[in-house]
């Protein structure tokens, strides 16, 4: 019996890095499938294992307690989810305001589900070097929303290394996973923060101004400044699961934090009388955006829960 850490997933087989520095190709046994977790993918990067070298094929016979992970809802199969990665100690969400378009809607869904498994988040403004007068402007005013609530924003090209050495000061000694939507310059960043990987990297579709998936698993990549870093497929909607709607204002921390100025302990924010939120929100002390955004969270439909 052996113990390592799943560094690469392909769904059926799972590359694992041995306490020895060894690495080893293994397979899944059958019944994990069938213990009630309802996921595509039982076990993901970052998963701590014990494998059993077998000649035919090393063999995953036990997965260890995660301290955290980020999920996802399956965009094909609605009763299951997908775990993203596990036992991370901070995620990074790469932005562009253009080239292509990041919404808010869109970045405030992954910050809630960050905040329900309590995994720090920073954001990742990339592609500075593209932005025109607009661009610019847009960018300020998404540093202003996100740095008044807590989150740690970092202006970035990856593609001309501007300030790239302040993200890998950020990085170092952690286990990072970085995410985003399809095109917003996760591999080129990954190329540039750690030479030698190449990862494969697209263009944007100037029809459509979205990127092509150029990562079709998610991988752990070892940092030479100490450290780890995980780089996901690119997901168009991003979606949180097990948020119960009385529960999903302790994932806005500023809507949290002024809710304990409502009239009522159970207040949700939509409807009640002397809603504190409510009133933050019309005076600019809580953003429209991050209120619509909660607000679109709570309604959706039960089926749908909490999809985009």
């Amino acid at each position: 019996m052996k113990e390592g850490l799943v560094i690469k997933s392909t769904g059926s087989w799972y590359t694992v890095k041995s306490n020895d520095g060894k690495i080893h190709n293994c397979r899944i046994k059958g019944r994990f499938r069938m213990d009630g977790i309802r996921t595509t993918n039982p076990i993901s990067v970052g998963d701590k294992v014990d494998f059993e070298e077998e000649p035919e094929a090393n063999v995953i016979v036990k997965i260890h307690d995660r301290k955290n992970y980020i999920i996802r809802k399956s965009s094909n199969l609605s009763k299951h989810s997908q775990i993203i990665a596990a036992n991370i100690d901070q995620a990074f969400l790469i932005v562009t305001v253009n080239y292509p378009l990041t919404t808010t809607t869109f970045i405030d869904r992954f910050l809630a589900a960050a905040e329900a498994y309590r995994i720090p988040v920073n954001l990742i403004f990339n592609k500075i070097d593209r932005y025109r007068p607009n661009d610019v402007k847009r960018l300020a005013e998404l540093k202003n929303t996100y740095e008044k609530i807590g989150y740690k924003c970092y202006e970035i090209s990856a593609k001309q290394g501007t300030h790239l050495e302040v993200i890998r000061g950020v990085l170092k000694g952690k286990i990072n996973l970085l995410s985003g939507h399809s095109g917003v310059g996760k591999s080129t960043l990954i190329n540039a923060i750690q030479p030698g990987l190449d990862l494969k990297t697209g263009e944007i579709s100037e029809a459509h101004s979205q990127g092509k998936h150029t990562t079709t698993f998610s991988e752990m990549f070892e940092l030479d400044f100490e450290g780890y870093i995980i780089d996901t497929p690119g997901i168009r909607g991003f979606g949180t699961i097990d948020m119960g709607k009385e529960e999903m204002s302790h994932f806005f921390p500023e809507i949290f934090k002024t809710s304990a100025q409502c009239q009522f302990n159970n207040c949700t924010h939509v409807h009640e009388p002397r809603c504190a939120v409510k009133a933050a929100v019309e005076i600019g002390d809580i953003c429209i955006t991050r209120y619509e955004s909660y607000l679109g969270m709570i309604m959706e439909d039960e089926d749908s829960k909490y999809r985009i």
